[in-house]
């Protein structure tokens, strides 16, 4: 990265690993600067490095390594929590929470499900979200959290729905319908990140195919988030890659190929739930206020929003 670039809020989520909406709030709040060109946002590389020269003096929005969480946080004046995920929601979610808890650092990871289940085993993260699909039981979440937490208690809270598919390009040219169609040589694939949901989903069904790795072209390329993938494929730069809906709508000149509706849940220890910060997390997730922005978000489903889905 050069400081003597000025880079897009979307550009500097990628750079940060964060989400962009966890951008403009550090943009918003004055944690990084910022300025506009006409109605677009620019940043200056001398200023991202300067938040990541601040950001190791000041605990932020910050990314892995993770800090050990609290295991039992009681006093909002000198506790947080430590949230993980990579949805756009659970920026929403934090901006509730502050304003429950405005005196409380509620910090955001940006992670992918099996490394925040790997967190909250550690005891490094206090709520986690998973959106991993088992193909023996065809269950979401329920049995890796079972198998990842041993000998720990833990209650899964639906956030959302989503729907899970294939980003190509406008018009679907190359015809990308079904999970055998990644086996073909003519098309160039772009991968998530080991440990996302959408990877694990993946890798799922060419077992299911019987399609191994190597033969997918392009399956060792990998980026960082639905966006990062859905903008490659707009550039031409990949066929085909693997993501959420949403992200499809965020980005131009490509078209979405719907394959599976997965549950994307909040995993938290059951020891913690009746807490406070847990508590008032449950209640904003069956909120209205809540519930309404995510829905003008578009492309969620919060039917089950707030249910307790399973404890295992």
């Amino acid at each position: 990265m050069s400081e003597d670039v000025s880079y897009t809020p979307e550009e500097v989520a990628k750079i940060l690993n964060i989400s962009k909406y966890t951008v403009y709030e550090l943009i918003k709040r004055d944690e990084l600067a910022a300025y506009h060109i006409g109605r677009k946002v620019r940043v200056d590389g001398a200023d991202i490095e300067a938040f990541k020269r601040n950001s190791k003096n000041v605990t932020t929005f910050a990314t892995p390594p993770l800090q050990p969480a609290s295991p039992s946080p009681h006093s909002p004046s000198d506790e947080g929590l430590i949230i993980c995920g990579q949805d756009m929601t659970l920026d929403i979610l934090t901006r509730h929470l502050e304003r429950k808890f405005p005196h409380v650092r509620f910090l955001r990871q940006n992670i992918g499900s099996i490394d925040g289940l790997m967190a909250l085993y550690r005891g490094m993260a206090n709520v986690v979200t998973a959106h991993l699909w088992d193909s023996d039981t065809n269950e979401y979440n329920t049995p890796y959290v079972r198998r990842m937490l041993p000998g720990h208690r833990a209650v899964l809270i639906n956030m959302v729905f989503r729907v899970e598919g294939f980003y190509v390009a406008k018009g679907n040219p190359k015809k990308i319908l079904t999970w055998a169609d990644l086996a073909r040589p003519d098309l160039r694939f772009v991968n998530r990140e080991r440990g996302s949901g959408a990877r694990v989903l993946l890798d799922e069904h060419l077992r299911i195919q019987g399609i191994v790795h190597q033969s997918v072209n392009g399956y060792s390329n990998e980026e960082m988030s639905h966006i990062a993938v859905a903008s490659k494929i707009a550039r031409g730069e990949a066929d085909v890659g693997l993501g959420i809906e949403k992200a499809a709508q965020q980005v131009n000149n490509i078209d979405f190929v719907p394959l599976q509706i997965e549950r994307y849940d909040l995993v938290v220890r059951k020891e913690d739930i009746d807490k406070p910060y847990f508590q008032a997390l449950l209640s904003i997730l069956k909120s209205q206020a809540f519930r309404n922005e995510v829905i003008g978000i578009g492309s969620y489903d919060v039917t089950s929003m707030g249910e307790i889905m399973a404890e295992v």
